[in-house]
């Protein structure tokens, strides 16, 4: 593994960033933990790339707060394309459909 820095998902909505500081301070130091809310994952970055491989090898498909978590290393935030933040053409409400197709009503 060559980051520090973990995906984890499948969380349940009410794990709090101190549960999983605390579950993953097993396997060595912890730098930071973000949880994105309302969407059931969140970020941990350990203090080497050795105790990120052993948090992810010890706790991948294992139960915690009654889901199983899905560890990964976390990818790089790529840049978000023009069209995907909802401006410029391709974007908005009409996108296919309305009344100028073929169908009757």
């Amino acid at each position: 593994m060559e980051g520090k820095r973990l995906y984890v998902g499948n969380l349940t909505y009410s794990v709090k960033e101190d549960q999983l500081r605390d579950l993953f301070s097993k396997y060595g130091e912890v730098v930071s933990v973000k949880i994105i809310e309302q969407k059931g994952f969140g970020f941990v970055e350990m203090a080497t790339s050795d105790e990120a491989q052993a948090a992810m090898d010890g706790l991948n498909q294992t139960v915690f707060e009654g889901r199983t978590m899905r560890i990964d290393e976390a990818r790089p935030m790529q840049p978000r394309r023009e069209y995907d933040r909802g401006s410029g053409s391709g974007s908005g409400y009409n996108r296919g459909g309305g009344y100028g197709g073929s169908r009757r009503y």
